[in-house]
C-alpha cells in the first residue's frame, strides 16, 4: 500500500534526497541543501509503511515551484513519483496557484510532461545536471486522494 503525508520532521525526507541525488546521481549535498527547505511543504510517501519518496512545494516570488521529487530507485515504476507530483500540484491550486512550475531534469521532463507540464525556455546546467523550465495550468485530475 502506498500512503503520502505532509511533513515537518525532514529527516526522512533528507534521507531520500541523499540517497537519490547525492550517491545516485553524484550530486554533491550542500547543492540540494539550497537553503529553500524552510517554508516549503513537504511530503513524504511510503510503500507498506517504508519512506519511499519525496517532493516539496516552495513558493518564490509569487510562483509555486515543485522541486526536489525523488523516488528511491527499488521503489520506481509503481507510482510513487505520479502520486507525489499530483499532490504538490493539487496543493498548488489549493492555494492559488493556477499556474505551477518546476526546474525538471532534463531526464525527468517526459514524466512531467505526462502530468502537463510543458518545457519553457532552452535546457541549462544547474547542480551538475541539465535542467528545463517547465510549467503547466490548471488543477490536476486523476487519483491524488491517499494522503
Amino acid at each position: 500500500m502506498i500512503t503520502a503525508e505532509w511533513v515537518t520532521d525532514l529527516s526522512g525526507v533528507y534521507a531520500i534526497r541523499r540517497e537519490v541525488f547525492t550517491e545516485e546521481q553524484g550530486i554533491a549535498e550542500e547543492l540540494d541543501a539550497d537553503g529553500s527547505d524552510d517554508g516549503a511543504l513537504h511530503v513524504l510517501a511510503r510503500e507498506n509503511g517504508e519512506p519511499a519518496g519525496t517532493g516539496r512545494l516552495k513558493e518564490i516570488d509569487g510562483r509555486y515551484v515543485i522541486g526536489r521529487l525523488a523516488v528511491r530507485r527499488d521503489k520506481r515504476g509503481i507510482g510513487i513519483g505520479d502520486l507525489i507530483a499530483r499532490l504538490l500540484i493539487r496543493r498548488a491550486w489549493e492555494l492559488g496557484a493556477r499556474r505551477q512550475y518546476v526546474h525538471a531534469q532534463l531526464q525527468a521532463a517526459p514524466f512531467y510532461e505526462k502530468l502537463g507540464f510543458k518545457a519553457v525556455g532552452e535546457p541549462y546546467i544547474e547542480a551538475g545536471a541539465k535542467h528545463v523550465n517547465m510549467e503547466r495550468e490548471g488543477d490536476i485530475t486523476g487519483e491524488c486522494a491517499r494522503v
